[in-house]
């Protein structure tokens, strides 16, 4: 069927239902139905082409392999020789078997020999060895000769790939590190949020600040410093699971929780210190040791004291603590907690005692701790941390014997393991499992001057010390592992924060504002007025309000008088109205000019005679006025000091 051609459709069209509309539009078509797609049909056409050439790729490549599996069993039989009979033998066999199976169909199906060969016949060497019998059928080319020495060593090769890809070590990120300048005391406190994005620091100076990853350049510096304690050092900082919230636990009895910008939250409450019963109290009445946030339950957390409890609190009830767990000796005595931490289900309560002891409660259950080991460190040392690892089946202790355990606490009668002589000072320094749970990472300290405080990596599988890293002069007080960010942070004693990473195994982080260049202040803008607002001075008055930065040094450039260089000091005695540097007064100034005036004016006559000559031939100030009256110039004679004291009368004499 032909198309209809322009003229055509013209016409249909002006046979339309309404063939002045297409004269009133201005053009032609008008009215014309649109052309329908049957979509389903366009897809099973696209899916039957694509079909279709997938069918024809799988055949080329399958073409392809035939061919290069047949050229290289045509290689290998050109390069196998028959050196033996038995090989013969093989190959005849291989012959009558392949003209059995050409002469009929038939008498392939009827019963055709089991013992026929497929492919290329065997190598000598595999022929002699008992175990490969030729009976066996053997379908595609061969293997070479000595194959399962070759395999043997490839699974060694494996093996070797496979403990270097599980060797821990390689997995610590300290090619590169950044520091901190946090103060000049002790950084005792450090926080990071579940993102990475930003840190805060806290030290003996009771100052906390933040640092943004992400805004930071190469300065590194803090963007926000505070006291949220006023003069109580900072002991504990911990971002809530959500990142919105920081514990700040000082050596006050009164926790605070401040948001990501510092402000302040809720500030627990003050117990009664003259209860004797702890736990009718509506919060701790001694200093604080330390804190944690519940890590599945929003605005939970926990705080131990020097008042011998263990106290859970809600944000939003900041009134009253949540319930009250109270350590307890064997005899039932009080014993003081010096740390305490969640499990990572939040189902456990841990906390260290001073009297060596590790005691652990279910959450719901405060009257009788779940284990109770007696010694696990040394009695009248505190016990600086304890921490869960990430599958919450091991539990690492720092204890202030110089030792770190760990324990089991589906076995909770003995150590798994313990290491000694790492030294600690400080009474928060803590310990940290790797993000793989396959390392237990601690600090140790040391006096001023005796050495460099280390980061110790322990094998928690075999608990070997595996690796350590020198940080700085000064003791090693906490440490950080980041999982999201697989960096770790440091802080030590002499009021550094240190950050250690990997470019290549890193994410973020420090990376972020290694990258930036430092910023430098322009001139321009730090000589800018500042802007004063007077909200009820009159119009006329009223300074215009400054819209950017760059538009005003744009008007001010414009501005003559502000625009104006300032003139260098004046050198010497002054020019232009302008008194030299040696005075800023005219009288200064004129002792000044008096007492360097080297010209001599003892004799003011001499000093007038001196320009008499010069005056005589070119008469033109004084001599014109007398020259009727007094043509010659005459001069009064003076006369000596001695002449005029004889002169004097005798009275006159007589009086001096």
């Amino acid at each position: 069927m032909e198309r209809p051609g322009p003229s055509e459709v013209t016409g249909s069209d002006a046979s339309g239902p309404d063939p002045q509309l297409a004269v009133t539009m201005g053009f032609t078509g008008f009215g014309k139905k649109a052309r329908t797609f049957d979509l389903e049909a366009m897809f099973e056409q696209t899916r039957r082409t694509a079909v279709e050439r997938s069918r024809k790729t799988l055949e080329a490549r399958e073409k392809e392999e035939e061919m290069n599996r047949e050229k290289e069993l045509r290689r290998q039989n050109e390069d196998i020789e028959p050196t033996s009979s038995g090989s013969n033998v093989v190959r005849d066999c291989s012959k009558s078997s392949s003209r059995d199976t050409s002469s009929s169909e038939s008498e392939e199906s009827s019963g055709s020999s089991d013992d026929e060969l497929i492919g290329p016949p065997l190598p000598l060497q595999m022929m002699k060895e008992p175990g490969n019998h030729i009976e066996e059928d053997i379908v595609g080319p061969l293997p070479p000769p000595f194959y399962e020495d070759a395999e043997d060593d490839d699974d060694d090769d494996d093996d070797g790939d496979s403990e270097e890809e599980e060797n821990p070590v390689q997995k610590i990120p300290d090619s590169h590190e950044i520091t901190l300048k946090h103060g000049t005391k002790t950084v005792s406190a450090l926080g990071l949020d579940p993102s990475g994005a930003r840190l805060v620091t806290g030290g003996y100076d009771y100052d906390v600040k933040f640092w943004d990853f992400a805004g930071m350049d190469a300065s590194f510096k803090a963007f926000r410093s505070l006291q949220p304690c006023e003069c109580h050092q900072i002991k504990s900082l911990q971002y809530s699971n959500t990142g919105d919230m920081i514990l700040v636990v000082s050596g006050s009895s009164q926790a605070k929780v401040i948001d990501r910008d510092g402000f302040e939250v809720m500030e627990c409450i003050k117990g009664d210190q003259y209860i004797v019963d702890m736990a009718n109290t509506k919060g701790h009445t001694a200093m604080l040791h330390t804190g944690s946030w519940h890590p599945k339950i929003k605005g939970e957390f926990m705080t131990c004291s020097n008042d011998a409890t263990v106290r859970t609190w809600e944000v939003e009830n900041p009134r009253k603590q949540r319930s009250v767990f109270k350590p307890r000796t064997v005899q039932g005595k009080k014993v003081i907690p010096t740390t305490c931490t969640y499990s990572r289900d939040g189902n456990l309560i841990a906390a260290a005692c001073q009297n060596g002891s590790i005691q652990i409660w279910d959450r719901n259950l405060i009257v009788h701790p779940k284990f109770h080991y007696k010694q696990a460190h040394d009695p009248g040392t505190d016990t600086s941390c304890v921490t869960f690892s990430y599958d919450g089946n091991v539990l690492a202790s720092r204890g202030g014997d110089d030792t770190l355990k760990l324990w089991d606490i589906r076995q909770f009668n003995k150590p798994l393991f313990s290491a000694s002589g790492l030294p600690t000072m400080f009474p928060m320094t803590d310990c940290c499992f790797s993000p793989d749970d396959k390392l237990v990472v601690t600090g140790t300290s040391v006096q001023r001057g005796c050495g460099s405080g280390k980061l110790v990596f322990f094998e928690r599988r075999t608990f070997q010390r595996v690796y350590e890293i020198d940080i700085t002069d000064a003791s090693v007080v906490r440490c950080l592992w980041h999982p999201k960010l697989n960096q770790i942070m440091v802080g030590t004693g002499n009021g550094l924060a240190k950050v250690y990473y990997d470019p290549n195994k890193s994410q973020r982080g420090a990376k972020l504002c290694v990258v930036k260049t430092q910023r430098k202040a322009k001139q321009a803008e730090t000589l800018t007025q500042d802007y004063i607002i007077t909200p009820h001075a009159l119009p006329m008055f009223r300074e215009p309000r400054q819209r950017s930065t760059r538009k005003q040094l744009e008007k001010d450039r414009l501005d003559p008088l502000k625009s104006h260089k300032p003139e260098p000091p004046v050198a010497g005695p002054g020019r232009g109205g302008r008194v030299g540097t040696h005075g800023g007064t005219l009288s200064s100034y004129i002792v000044k000019n008096i007492a360097l005036d080297k010209t001599d004016d003892s004799n003011p006559r001499e000093a007038i005679l001196r320009h008499a000559k010069a005056a005589e031939d070119n008469p033109y100030w004084v001599s014109p006025a007398y020259s009727k009256t007094q043509p010659k110039t005459m001069f009064a004679q003076v006369e000596s000091d001695d002449e005029e004291t004889k002169n004097e009368p005798e009275w006159k004499k007589r009086k001096i």
